[in-house]
């Protein structure tokens, strides 16, 4: 299994520690510590069982279980005094309290050597928004490069892995080298965020692009990233080359002729403050069946684990509140970039119109209709070969 927690990955089964995509030298004692505490993070864990876990049971000095915890806590950029990942419970034993995501390990590349169907690997590193905020950000793939704005919700780790998502990222990826970075507040980026605002969001896409060192490029929006991808394209027409808009908006859901849609927003937004984290996927089973509803099972149960895991019930109410005052009309004749929009007939997570709306308003935009219920697009859909091939005729172009 591969453990991701802020810019750590750990896997289990190539026994590696990366930290922002670096390997980090750590002895093989102190690498099984870590892995035991994380396996067993639901509780504390007594020095006899670190002991008999680690050690094998042998005869080992209070000093050695220190020593070794305290080389765990350096290999992690942790210390003794803050206690991040690893915490000293006095008198009971030691405990992994760091926020994580479980996902199975990359599978070997046949032979050592990659080929057209070898797993796509990604670099994460990470950087800060002027206002001090810590982004994620990673790359995967070669050619003509490609930048996705962020939406509502993603991680970078678990997107990768997710069926939800990895065939899209993984068929971009091969023919260009794909830049998506996580959003303040969610994923690998950080948490601890109060302001969400539209502009501080572009801040975030702005310096991102920036640290990447990425000059001219592509970028496609998805959803709530069209906004934020349109606002790019219009501050800095020399620098885009292409835009795709999938599945976007110009208007906020506030700012609809649509009362109705709206009190069911509220209504979501207080369901996600008291329901988001729990165990109960009532709430986040909600905005499955929203996004995806003509989805395989199994890409709904990885949506629903999204939720919970990319972000707290606070950010994920914030920023969709954050979304609903967007509206972006008076921009949308500013764009000069060739575009291309693509909107699902039947979606219900972004009604049908605002696409229209989206492609009357920028000037030469083409337009495409995907027969689909589904906002996001599973492998399954017969929509997404249609999608895939659209977005791959416009940006080779």
């Amino acid at each position: 299994m591969r453990f991701v927690f802020d810019s750590f990955v750990i896997d289990s089964a190539t026994r590696e520690l990366l930290a922002s995509g670096t390997p980090v030298r750590i002895e093989p004692k102190v690498l099984d510590l870590i892995l035991h505490l994380i396996g067993a993070r639901d509780r504390v864990v007594s020095k006899d069982e670190l002991v008999e876990a680690v050690w094998q049971g042998r005869i080992i000095s209070d000093a050695a279980i220190s020593s070794a915890v305290s080389a765990a806590r350096r290999a992690l950029g942790d210390d003794g005094h803050e206690q991040r990942y690893l915490r000293t419970v006095h008198g009971r034993g030691f405990r992994f309290v760091g926020a994580l995501v479980e996902t199975a390990s990359e599978a070997p590349r046949a032979g050592g050597a990659p080929g057209a169907d070898a797993p796509l690997r990604q670099e994460i590193r990470y950087c800060r928004s002027p206002d001090g905020t810590r982004i994620a950000y990673a790359t995967a793939g070669s050619g003509p490069p490609l930048v996705k704005a962020a939406n509502w919700l993603h991680h970078l780790d678990f997107d990768w892995e997710s069926p939800v998502w990895r065939h899209m990222f993984g068929a971009l990826a091969r023919r260009h080298t794909l830049l998506r970075y996580d959003g303040r507040g969610m994923g690998l980026s950080a948490w601890d965020v109060t302001d969400f605002s539209i502009e501080r969001q572009i801040e975030d896409l702005e310096t991102v692009v920036d640290h990447a060192g990425f000059k001219r490029f592509a970028m496609m929006g998805l959803s709530q990233g069209c906004a934020k991808a349109i606002h790019y394209a219009v501050r800095h027409p020399e620098r885009v080359t292409r835009l795709v808009l999938l599945g976007g908006y110009a208007r906020g859901w506030k700012r609809r002729d649509n009362p109705d849609g709206s009190v069911l927003r509220h209504a979501a937004i207080e369901m996600i403050r008291v329901g988001w984290g729990g165990t109960n996927p009532a709430v986040r089973q909600l905005f499955t069946a929203l996004y995806m509803p003509d989805a395989p099972a199994e890409s709904q149960h990885w949506f629903s684990d999204l939720q919970r895991k990319t972000t707290s019930a606070e950010n994920a109410a914030a920023i969709l509140e954050a979304h609903g005052d967007v509206d972006i009309r008076d921009l949308l004749g500013k764009v000069t970039v060739p575009t291309l929009v693509i909107h699902s007939r039947h979606d219900a997570g972004v009604p049908f119109d605002q696409g229209q709306e989206l492609a009357a308003g920028i000037p030469g935009a083409r337009f495409a209709v995907l027969d689909t219920t589904n906002h996001i697009l599973p492998a399954t859909d017969p929509a997404w070969d249609r999608c895939s091939g659209l977005i791959e005729e416009f940006l080779a172009e």
